[in-house]
């Protein structure tokens, strides 16, 4: 066995332990941990009751007073907070409001911690869930699903024109072509993925948007997918195995809202094209398009951002006409400028 290929080895045991630690670590023990919750309050109760909330044994919420049902509802919707709660001035019922689109466990933890703090205080709680999944899709986990299913194919795609074609192409106009068909596949499997889920399985409303997102989702998959291997070559592979599959998968949540997720996980998940995919897809299904231009800003910007790698690189290399780390083969000019008769 050559050194090379016991590396190769060694690696994809890492990236298997990998898998492993940032799945188990992300969803093995979903804890409320500071979640945020918008007190909605008059003006004589909110220092009681603020203070009574975020001096809760483990301090599982963090409230804060909304100054209007209507902007709690807001910040709710925007997913700034994962439940709005209303006590009662002068009777023993309070209300409390969530949304399980963006993950019903949120929801969930949030009506088992305030019915525990209404049973100890002789207190009834009534919930209203703001925006539940459809039938069909009780756990909203078909965003997470679909998402998935589109980052899969847009890292696939960069990874098989690479094996097919080599790691970094030749040129730039090669580069451009690869880009254009990643581009094209992204529209074809956004609608289709889209549609599969909408009119054919009934598992989520508003496939139109959806399309649009997929594509956009895919796009950036196979453009970051395609960088790393133009930068590093086969190694490339690895990377985005541990970026989009043992990083973006787990950090994306599934049925656990980002809140609920360790604080590595929630931090980073907001930030890679799993994560911010499944929230777009549930913004456009069932919160009314909330917020949903961050996370179209950060597929564009990702997406660039893998363009403009793409292009220094293979336009280094070019110019240079030198052998990089990335390259798994010699630099050949698939290309050549014609030369003139002598």
């Amino acid at each position: 066995m050559s050194p090379r290929t016991a590396l190769i080895i060694v690696g994809v045991l890492l990236l298997q332990l990998a898998f492993i630690w940032s799945y188990v670590a992300a969803f093995h023990r979903p804890a409320s941990s500071g979640v945020p919750v918008a007190v909605v309050v008059p003006d004589a109760l909110a220092p009681q009751v603020l203070h009574g909330l975020n001096t809760l044994p483990g301090t599982p919420i963090s409230a804060t007073r909304s100054p209007s049902l209507a902007a709690a509802e807001q910040d709710l919707l925007d997913r700034r907070v994962q439940a709005i709660f209303l006590p009662s001035a002068t009777g023993t019922t309070d209300h409390l409001v969530v949304q399980s689109a963006s993950g019903p466990a949120g929801a969930e933890a949030m009506t088992t911690v305030f019915t525990r703090i209404g049973d100890s205080l002789h207190r009834s709680l009534v919930v209203t869930d703001r925006a539940p999944p459809v039938k069909g899709d009780e756990h909203s986990l078909t965003s997470f699903y679909l998402v998935i299913g589109w980052c899969v194919g847009g890292y696939l795609l960069a990874s098989i024109l690479g094996m097919s074609f080599g790691s970094r192409p030749a040129n730039l106009r090669r580069a451009t072509i690869r880009l254009g068909c990643i581009a094209v596949y992204g529209v074809v499997s956004g609608l289709l993925g889209a549609l599969l889920v909408g009119p054919v399985l009934h598992a989520l409303p508003d496939a139109g948007s959806l399309w649009w997102i997929g594509a956009l989702v895919v796009f950036t998959t196979g453009t970051v997918s395609m960088a790393l291997q133009v930068a590093f070559g086969t190694l490339g592979l690895g990377l985005t195995i541990l970026l989009f599959v043992v990083l973006g998968n787990s950090s994306a949540g599934g049925p656990y809202p980002w809140a609920l997720l360790p604080t590595f996980w929630r931090d980073i998940g907001p930030w890679l094209p799993n994560g911010v995919g499944v929230d777009a897809v549930r913004a456009a299904a069932y919160l009314g398009g909330a917020s949903i231009g961050r996370d179209i800003a950060v597929l564009l910007v990702t997406s660039a951002v893998g363009i403009a790698v793409i292009y220094l690189v293979v336009g280094v290399a070019r110019r240079s006409l030198v052998k990089l780390p990335g390259d798994d083969r010699a630099f050949v000019d698939a290309d050549p400028e014609p030369v003139a008769a002598p």
